[in-house]
Parts: structure tokens; sequence; C-alpha cells
């Protein structure tokens, strides 16, 4: 993936507003370091920070059609691009970049072809021939994007909002799922799965679809032409992802590319349960494991670099990423290019530990939607900017379109907390995964209890937080910490002080 920027249909054209654009450009460098590009049609601009995944040689952005009336700059991974390539027989394409499908997919359907990609994808678009131009964005919201308006009338599109900040009157994040059509001026949601409507779905659950499901879902992510590894923190989903990977390298022609042994990542304080977790995993499936340790005094360094990059003051979210943003440094600097990771689980199977609450299946289910939609705030956003930040990718299989589709199409009645059954949270993927002749993982792995990320890398993380917060925030420390809304008060304020005058640029 890298990162784009747009501006479409300014009414300045000149060679400083090209500088201008390319200047903005630049702040996006981090999330692509291996090249950079910027095509002006007009009053139109498409700039594009590559990070190179898939044919690093000949993909550079931006990309064109045949006769380049139509022009694409794409931050993404369009895992199907091969059997879409198939269905364009009468298309030359210029490179093997899996994007280079999106240009020949508008030109044969328009701007319906969208919900026929399969990845995670911003991307804007542009039809010289009339001047129009889309822009869309994946179904979850992996890929981070942001649309602005200006004075003149101007569409600003960017993969961060350091990118919009300075130029536009009014920006805003761009809806997860969705279309803008510069014909229609305005959105139209492209993705409209079943449990969108968060009806309640009544499919019986079947161990074994589930899990064929989800190593699909992996083994479409290992797409690749450099060194890639796995963050491997211990827990059920980052383990399971690993796991998958691992026997798939052992048994396939990527071991002759990058060899049969899997890079595997962990972060945490000094003695944290993460980093005994994942040490255990790593050993039981054979990875080269990495560990990497920070203090507290690491991360309380790290925070105003944090909130520059991941653009939030949300407490949850800088809390997590900080552990997250450092180790992918480490793992950057390794010559690691990108990493798969286990996001998304705990929200499509009821995996955090209030669910044990749930009054009925009713509810459950719609509590599992509320937090799938709203992913793109939280863990996505975390996910995909704290390893941007070093130019380093994350993906993310359990929020695959078809994974997705089937896990949500479950009676979730199976997905219910039970301990008088033995049903712990999320049952039905540690089930799936339980196999006695071939197991995945050890059993107390498969069934370990959920920790958050936050605790997993080190309990004292969020009281040397709290400690600093209290010493360091003026004269707020009447707030009673224990209390988690006194603690995000307290961490805004910090955060303010620290971040907000260099937060959308330096």
């Amino acid at each position: 993936m890298c990162g784009i920027l747009a501006v479409l249909g300014c009414s300045d054209d000149s060679r400083a507003k090209r500088v201008r654009v390319l200047e903005l450009s630049r702040r996006l460098k981090h999330r692509g370091p291996d090249w950079s590009g910027l095509h002006q049609h007009g009053d139109c601009f498409l700039a594009h920070q590559r990070l190179a995944i898939v044919d690093p040689a000949s993909g550079d952005q931006p990309l064109f059609n045949e006769d380049k009336s139509v022009i694409v700059t794409v931050n993404g991974e369009i895992y199907n691009h091969e059997e879409l390539r198939k269905q364009l027989p009468n298309h030359n394409f210029r490179t093997g970049s899996d994007c280079d499908v999106i240009a020949h997919l508008y030109e044969e359907h328009g701007e319906d072809f969208v919900d026929m990609l399969d990845g995670i994808f911003s991307f804007v678009l542009l039809d010289t021939r009339d001047n129009s131009f889309i822009v869309a964005r994946d179904a979850i919201g992996v890929t981070s994007l942001y649309i602005g308006w200006g004075l003149d009338g101007s569409v600003w599109i960017s993969s961060e909002m350091k990118g919009l900040n300075d130029d536009c009157e009014h920006f805003e994040c761009f809806p997860p799922g969705h279309l803008y059509s510069s014909k229609e001026r305005g959105f139209r949601r492209w993705y409209n799965p079943p449990w969108f409507s968060e009806a309640i779905p009544s499919a019986p659950y079947d161990p074994l679809v589930l899990r064929h499901a989800f190593e699909q879902a992996v083994i479409k992510r290992l797409m690749t032409d450099v060194p890639f590894g796995v963050l491997l923190s211990g827990g059920l989903d980052s383990s399971l992802v690993a796991s998958i990977t691992s026997r798939y390298l052992a048994n396939t022609k990527a071991a002759e590319q990058w060899g049969s042994k899997l890079h595997s990542f962990c972060v945490g304080l000094e003695g944290s349960p993460d980093l005994k977790a994942a040490k255990e995993v790593a050993d039981y499936l054979g990875t080269v494991h990495h560990e990497f340790t920070f203090t507290v005094q690491d991360g309380i360094d790290a925070i105003e670099d944090v909130i520059y990059h991941i653009e939030t003051y949300d407490v949850t979210t800088i809390r997590a990423s900080t552990p997250m943003f450092l180790m992918s440094r480490k793992i950057k600097s390794l010559g690691v290019k990108w990493v798969i990771s286990g996001e998304g689980s705990d929200e499509i199977f009821g995996g955090y530990l209030y669910f044990h609450k749930a009054p009925n299946k009713e509810e459950f289910h719609r509590e599992t939607c509320r937090k799938i939609k709203a992913l793109h705030q939280y863990d996505c956003l975390r996910a995909n900017k704290s390893t941007f930040a070093w130019g380093l990718e994350a993906r993310v299989p359990f929020l695959d379109k078809a994974f997705i589709n089937a896990a949500m199409s479950i009676d979730p009645e199976w997905k219910m907390i039970k301990r008088d059954e033995g049903r712990i949270e999320k049952w039905i993927l540690r089930r799936a995964f339980d196999d006695e002749e071939h197991p995945y993982l050890p059993k107390h792995i498969l069934y370990r209890q959920k920790e958050q990320f936050s605790d997993g890398v080190g309990y004292s993380w969020i009281d040397g937080l709290k400690a600093h917060a209290a010493k360091h925030v003026l004269n707020i420390t009447f707030f009673y910490y224990n209390s988690m809304m006194g603690f995000a008060i307290v961490m805004k304020f910090l955060l303010l002080i620290v971040g907000s005058c260099q937060f959308f640029h330096r």
C-alpha cells in the first residue's frame, strides 16, 4: 500500500499549484518511501507515494489505461487481480501491479466495478474524456482516507489528514464502503452485505466452513514480491494467523522464494504476558522469532510522534498504537516491508469480555455489527497508521470480505458466551481450529483468554501513563485515575499539550 493525494477541479493549474501539491504529498512520504509520482491534467492533480510490494520494478503510479485517458492513484492491495486480468482479455496492461486492473475495469463496467475488487484499497480515478472522477474506499476502512473541499469548489483526497488541513475549508473521514462520484456530486454505498442491515442471521455453524474461509483469507494475503512477517502476540487471533501462514509457506513454492521459515515479531515491556506467550507459539510453529522490548519511558517519549502519525486523541487508540509504532520501526529496520496481523476478530466474534453480559443473541449480533462498522475509527486506524509511520504495511485477514460474510451469517446463538457449557468468548473460532489429528496450536493457546493489546504488552504501561499524566498535566491530579473516564480526560489534556501544535504537520 501507499499514500495518495489528489486535488480535483481546482481553480489554479499553475506551476505554483503543482509545487504546492508536491509539498503536501511529501507529508505522506513515510507511507511510501520507495517512489513518488505526480500527474497533472488541467486543473486536476493526482499524486502518489509508493511502498513497492507487488511488481516493485514497474508498478509506479499514477497508473493509466492504454491511451492514458483514465488515470488512477491507488493505496491498496487487490488480491484477486490475476483473476480480474483474465476477465479483461482485450486490454493491455502496462505493469504487473495488482492495482493496474482498476482503470481497465472502469473502462468495461463504469462506476459499478468496485465490488468486483477483492482487497483493501482507497483510490482516485480521473476520466479525462469528460473530466469526471470517482473516489472509493474499501469495505471496512482498512486503508485510511479523507476528503476535503477547497474554497474554490475543488475536491481534495488524501490518505492522511495532514495532506488536507492547510488547504481545505472543510475535511472529514471518507466513509468506508462508499464511492464518491463527481457526476452525482455525492456519496453512495457500494458495500451492502446481508449483515449490514443487522437482521439476525440463521445459518447453522459449520466449523470446517469457518476454518476454510479463514485459511483462504490468510493465504490470499500472502501475495508478495518482497520479504514479510507476522505480528505475534501469543493470543488466539495472531497465533492462528501465524499457524496458517507457516503451514502455507512450508507446503508451497513461496518457501522456495522466502524460505520455509516464517519470521514472527512481538513487542512488550520486559517480562510482559505477550512476550512469554508469543515465544511459546513461535517455538511450537518453528518461526524465526524476534522479540522487541521497550520501557514505559520509551513509550512516553514516542507519544508526540504517535499522535502526529495516527491523527487521533482517542486514548485507547493511542495507548495501543504506541507499542505497535515502536515495533514497526524495528521490523522495518530488518528489511521487512509488510506484516500480517490479527485485527478484527473480537468485533466479528464478540471477543471482548463485556460480551459476557449480552442478554440475548439479537443484542449480541447487533453489537458485533456496530463494532465492525466502527473499526475504521479505531483498530484499523491504529494498524494502518502506526505501521505506515515507518513504511510498513499491515494486512488483516479477519477483515476479508468473504470471511466476514461467512462469519456474520452464522446464527449468533453459537457466538454467545456460555461458561456452563464450556463456551468462552470466540468459542466458534477456537472450535473451528481445534484439530486433534493435525493441531494448529497447543490447546492452552487455542483457548487462552483475551488480553487487550495494550495490557498484554505489559500492565505497567497503563500505570506508567497515568503516573506521567499526574505529574506533568498542570493541576489535574484530582481526577480519579481508576476511572477510565478520568484517565481519558487527563490523557487528552496531556496529549493536547505535547501534540496539538504539531498534530497535522511539522
